[in-house]
């Protein structure tokens, strides 16, 4: 084996624990060990033009093909998105998580193209300038929004085809570090307590108001206990149902912004909700009309959600409808993209309708049309926000069309998974 090539193997060795350790050190996880590996790595590496004259036994140098797979399986085992790029920051390679977030994210493209962020651009920029590690903040909107913490550091690389720039300037490296879980936990709690302390105080006012009346004047008067406790009841009843509301709605926005990724099949769910919801739906007067078309509705999706979605639906209807038929609809829609068709699932009443002005607010939390109405049904006020950011789980979109006299309809458009062979 030649001098050259031994020294660009040990180069190379040393190089991919160097990066390693940095990638490591940038995360936050550094020990001892990651640092003893790359100083020694480095040392050796260094020392590869002197053992050139000593006869020592090497095993086979990996040929290009190789060291490239040993770099792809080390990114691909990181969990956390990593690119890295030039100093004219287009990319050279990235991981398969940067991949998941960034799907227009190319090799040899500016990471300008799919990542419009002027505080990671700026950065990059200050990183190669001074050569000092930075820390920025990195959001997106859509398709629900999510917080990063991007670290970005100088990574001086060898010359050559696998290295950095002739002169050996250095690339920059691109960690990001997904903060969106700690952020909604942390607004859950305070979400939680600010709607849970401003919907329970009025019943529990109501029940200390009882309390105080049993204890008192209505202690021996029999006819008016039983009624007070009645009372007293349905008042609890009403914080039992809002605390397991505000608890499920917590738990879907913490979520959100993980896509589910198990097929269902959403015709299913429908017809099974249907038959549970029948005996409400007999008590108040109301017959269901189910229109879906023989076959599978298939969708990515968590069933228990989707069988909130579709309850929460078909008892609005029941309860606000105003008797008569309520319509429970599955069917396709080809949007301009043919590659992306959605299912759509509509839920009818021929009810009194909502005005216009109260739409835009309806999934908004504790938002009710009419209070008195909404509190008398066993209502709770969360039920359209719930299946809100259900569907914005499942990317999808939730239409609300209402007609004052004539009804309402509640569309969720949802997007159909195909198979590979069937796409």
């Amino acid at each position: 084996m030649a001098r050259g090539a031994r020294r660009s193997a040990w180069t190379a060795a040393a190089v991919a624990v160097a990066t390693f350790g940095l990638v490591q050190w940038m995360q936050g996880t550094l020990d001892a060990m990651v640092v003893a590996s790359a100083m020694a790595a480095l040392v050796l590496g260094g020392l590869a033009g002197s053992l050139g004259r000593t006869r020592v036994v090497v095993a086979p140098e990996p040929n290009a093909s190789e060291r490239n797979s040993i770099a792809e399986a080390l990114l691909a085992n990181i969990p956390d998105p990593v690119i890295l790029v030039d100093r004219r920051s287009v990319v050279i390679e990235l991981n398969p998580a940067a991949r998941a977030l960034l799907p227009s994210l190319k090799l040899r493209h500016p990471l300008s193209f799919a990542l419009r962020a002027p505080e990671i651009l700026d950065g990059i920029e200050e990183v190669l300038r001074t050569g000092q590690p930075l820390k920025v903040l990195y959001t997106t909107r859509v398709p629900t929004e999510r917080a990063f913490e991007v670290q970005i550091g100088a990574l001086p690389m060898p010359d050559g085809p696998m290295g950095g720039p002739v002169g050996g300037q250095p690339n920059v490296v691109l960690f990001l570090r997904d903060l969106t879980s700690a952020r909604r936990l942390e607004a859950m709690r305070v979400d939680f307590v600010a709607n849970a302390s401003h919907e329970l105080r009025t019943p529990l006012a109501s029940l200390l108001g009882f309390i105080e009346t049993l204890q008192g004047p209505a202690r021996n008067d029999v006819p008016a206990r039983e009624r007070f406790l009645g009372i007293m009841k349905m008042q609890a009843l009403r914080m039992t149902r809002l605390i397991d509301d505000l608890l499920s709605l917590s738990r879907i926005e913490l979520r959100e912004h993980v896509a589910p990724t198990q097929a269902i099949d959403l015709g299913q769910i429908v017809r099974q909700m249907v038959d549970i919801q029948t005996p409400l739906a007999r008590d108040r007067g109301v017959d269901f009309a189910v229109e879906a078309p023989d076959g599978a509705y298939p969708i990515l999706g968590d069933r228990d959600e989707m069988l909130r979605v579709v309850e929460n639906l078909v008892e609005n209807a029941v309860k606000y409808g105003g008797g008569g038929t309520v319509t429970i609809a599955l069917g396709r829609e080809v949007p301009g993209n043919p590659r992306k068709p959605r299912i759509i699932l509509s839920v009818r009443d021929k009810g009194p309708g909502i005005a216009s002005e109260h739409i835009p607010r309806l999934t908004e939390r504790f938002y009710r049309v009419d209070v008195a109405s909404s509190r008398a049904q066993g209502g709770t006020g969360l039920g359209l926000a719930i299946v809100k950011h259900i569907v914005n789980r499942h990317r999808g979109r939730l239409v609300i069309e209402s007609v004052p006299d004539e009804g309402t309809i509640v569309r969720a458009l949802l997007p159909e998974h195909r198979s590979d062979a069937a796409a």
